[in-house]
């Protein structure tokens, strides 16, 4: 399915908007999407739009941290006449576009300034396609507002107008709560998409030259780290190399140039900046989201000296964040002068490297894929609820948070043998939950298509699920293929064979968890598991025993009547059944799924209940590695 994508940004200070607007479009054109980005800022020839049909409206700008006063090109005010150019362009355009998806970006958390335009082009958008999406694209750290009145109308816009919004973070490295107040409407709409990098970019850093690298993007906000970083180079013997932003007027770079020490060459920013920087001893610069991205993948050593001013936490934020995970060395912008900056420069230099965390860098592609997926759909997995009793659950988990006592709660999929539809809508909800599934796979059975599909998804866990998920019981008794009606040497070596079967097929995504088909095991088996190489077997409520050095890793709801019909189970009885158990538990509770076997009646139900598990503070989503972690980190990683 082609899909007509329009994707409306206005940046005003940086081009960070612009890039990571132009990155998404770029990877839904490359999968085959006709893609319109309608740019209000200032042109950006550094900006990458290949593929995309660019329109440029009357752009606009701001001067400083007044984002409320909007100027022309020439820096007089921007006139009603001007605005209401815009708003006319912008809403002819997607009424002639009748686009698929339209995406805002930053709008509605952002550029209320420019309210009327964005709500005019969503309604034109609506009137030219009903059954169209509408998704808002936001950054890792956001800016609220001082008034919580204006925090309502944003949530009131999300739940009237749009589809979702797509988070292009990590929430295990910085979550969008701890700068934006999500509460229990935004929450389902959330859909993390990992960071969006350049697609430009280097990998990795290889061999390091000497050189230390100062840039501050497109704005003139980086003067000041320009000039601290001339001084910090009379003190540092080392070669620096200071990229300017085209923000920056002609005069002001000259002067920069003529008090550049020996050490030090000053020059216009250049595109091949990630490749410099990948090369760099050091990078010095701002916090802002595409630096912070680049540096997430060169994994070059950092000095942030974070934009603060007006009253602005965005990068303050991301950088406490990057520091806490031992990336960078932060320097506050209100104690930046050469001599501070030299000493920060110092220290980092002489840092032991930190390993770098498991971030998804893939935002793009994944933004990308979440879209099609979303326009497949009648409607995003947060907004469709069927109409359960859900008030015992409500009630359960309200119990949990208000004695600050969250539940664990994991998710595990069986019988996974090949890619298939019903996987990809599985892995969708997942995606827009960030909620990682752990799949079970049968080792025996597997086809390519499967692993080659998940090599795009490192969230996901893989588990091993038997061998061949074969019935060995005998006439009349309930199936196993692991059961005690076979010798114990015959499933020791099944087992063995199934974790090396798996380990060859998923090497970085395999976390050695043992289910045994139809849930039953020989308690003998049990017994030598962690023997074996595993550190848990799961099964469901505890049908089998668990042997020594196996951790408890049980699941305790599974939506699917086997015994009559394999359609849904009664909802409340899930339900009420699901709020006990949440009410007593002390180890992770774990949601079972089949996603082979699921009827339509099932999966909604499956979607709206993670969705609402998902949003409670009373819940902490967690993934079998995550819950293994403790007692086997590093034969984790190992495997």
């Amino acid at each position: 399915m082609r899909l007509s994508v329009a994707i409306a940004v206005t940046h005003l200070l940086g081009v960070g908007h612009l890039a990571r607007a132009a990155a998404i479009g770029r990877a839904l054109a490359q999968r085959g999407h006709a893609v319109t980005l309608v740019s209000g800022g200032m042109p950006a020839p550094l900006v990458d739009v290949t593929g995309l049909n660019l329109m440029q409206l009357p752009p606009v700008r701001v001067a400083g941290t007044a984002f409320t006063t909007l100027l022309a090109p020439d820096g007089t005010p921007a006139d009603a006449a001007r605005l209401e150019e815009r708003r006319r362009i912008l809403a002819e355009t997607v009424r002639a576009l009748a686009p698929d998806v339209l995406v805002t970006e930053l709008f509605p958390f952002g550029r209320r300034v420019l309210a009327d335009e964005f709500l005019a082009t969503i309604d034109a958008a609506r009137a030219a396609r009903p059954d169209g999406l509408v998704l808002a694209s936001v950054r890792d750290v956001l800016a609220a507002p001082g008034k919580p009145a204006r925090v309502g109308q944003t949530h009131e816009r999300v739940a009237r107008l749009y589809d979702g919004v797509l988070v292009h973070g990590d929430p295990a490295l910085l979550p969008l709560d701890r700068s934006w107040p999500v509460d229990e409407t935004l929450r389902p709409r959330l859909i993390y998409t990992g960071y969006v990098a350049d697609s430009r970019a280097a990998g990795t850093g290889g061999s390091r030259t000497g050189e230390i690298l100062v840039s501050g993007g497109g704005s003139a906000a980086s003067l000041p780290l320009y000039r601290a970083a001339l001084g910090a180079a009379a003190r540092v013997d080392r070669p620096w190399r200071i990229l300017v932003g085209h923000g920056v007027d002609a005069d002001s770079f000259a002067a920069l140039r003529a008090a550049a020490p020996a050490n030090a060459v000053v020059e216009r920013a250049r595109p091949d900046f990630p490749a410099l920087l990948a090369g760099a001893a050091l990078s010095v610069s701002q916090a802002g989201y595409n630096t912070a991205v680049d540096l997430l993948r060169t994994g070059t050593p950092a000095v942030l000296v974070p934009f603060a001013a007006g009253r602005e936490t965005e990068q303050t934020l991301r950088a406490e964040a990057l520091a806490a995970a031992g990336l960078a060395v932060s320097l506050a912008e209100a104690d930046l002068s050469p001599e501070t900056l030299a000493e920060a420069v110092t220290a980092a230099l002489t840092r032991a490297p930190s390993p770098a965390p498991a971030i998804p860098l893939d935002g793009a592609e994944r933004t990308a894929r979440i879209v099609e997926d979303l326009a497949r759909r009648p409607a995003a997995p947060a907004i469709r609820r069927p109409g359960h009793d859900w008030r015992p659950l409500d009630e359960a988990l309200r119990r949990r948070a208000d004695d600050g006592v969250p539940v664990a709660i994991w998710w595990r999929d069986d019988d996974a043998v090949a890619a298939t539809p019903a996987l990809e809508r599985l892995l969708t909800t997942s995606r827009h939950l960030a909620w990682p599934v752990g799949l079970a796979v049968v080792p025996a059975l597997l086809e390519p298509s499967l692993a080659e599909h998940l090599a795009s998804e490192p969230e996901v866990d893989v588990l091993v699920h038997g061998l061949r998920h074969r019935n060995h019981a005998p006439a009349g008794a309930k199936k196993s293929e692991f059961g005690a009606d076979r010798p114990l040497s015959a499933l020791l070596r099944d087992t063995v064979r199934a974790l090396r079967l798996t380990r060859a097929a998923f090497p970085h995504a395999v976390v050695p968890v043992f289910v045994p088909p139809w849930n039953r095991i020989d308690p003998a088996l049990a017994q030598r598991c962690a023997d074996l190489g595993f550190h848990a077997v799961s099964t469901f409520r505890r049908a089998a025993p668990h042997g020594p050095g196996l951790l408890p890793l049980e699941t305790h709801l599974d939506p699917v009547d086997w015994r009559g019909g394999r359609g849904l189970v009664d909802p409340d009885h899930l339900i009420r059944g699901l709020a006990a158990d949440i009410a007593d538990a002390w180890t992770p509770l774990g949601v079972l799924t089949h996603h082979l076997a699921q009827d339509e009646a099932t999966w909604a139900f499956v979607e709206t209940l993670l969705d609402r598990l998902a949003a409670s503070p009373a819940v902490i989503r967690t993934s079998a590695r995550a819950v293994l972690r403790p007692a086997g980190e590093r034969m984790l990683e190992a495997v």
